[in-house]
């Protein structure tokens, strides 16, 4: 086996999983959540929440089951590459990259823009007639230093 294979089994890799309701707030939920586990790698997160943003609103837009969550994956590689996923739980309606549309139109741009972002994405079957929808990204900028958190509590009858 080659040193640079061995160093890519034995490399660290970053996983987050969350399982989300499939509604408007799990959504947003979904790209906060990525921003936030992304900053706290020291990765930067912009390019990677809109993809995030636009794949959960399709999950629930599009792959919603009555009753049903779904799921985001973040894998970030030693390589730097983060594998984005999103689990929903329709198997059916693959998604693909419409034609283009007018400008005023209210949808078919969310995976214009996956494709813009991300190196590579595709669709995967899940289990349960659910499917995974993928996104790879380079992480091209220089990771930042994690950020202090600051806590704020509130007190009983503080004013907010």
């Amino acid at each position: 086996m080659s040193q640079r294979s061995l160093a890519q089994i034995t490399a660290p890799t970053r996983h987050f999983a969350v399982q989300l309701s499939a509604t408007r707030r799990g959504a947003r939920l979904a790209r906060l959540l990525t921003e936030r586990q992304l900053d706290e790698w020291g990765e930067p997160y912009e390019a990677a929440a809109q993809v995030v943003a636009e794949l959960a609103s399709n999950a629930v837009l599009h792959g919603r089951v009555r009753g049903r969550d779904f799921r985001l994956r973040l894998a970030l590689r030693a390589d730097r590459t983060l594998r984005i996923e999103v689990t929903d739980a329709r198997g059916d309606g693959v998604p693909r990259i419409q034609a283009p549309v007018e400008q005023d139109a209210e949808g078919g741009r969310g995976l214009r823009i996956v494709e813009a972002y991300a190196d590579r994405w595709g669709v995967a079957e899940a289990p349960a007639h659910g499917k995974t929808v993928w996104a790879e990204l380079a992480m091209i900028s220089a990771p930042r230093e994690r950020r202090p958190r600051v806590r704020t509590r509130r007190w009983p009858g503080s004013p907010s």
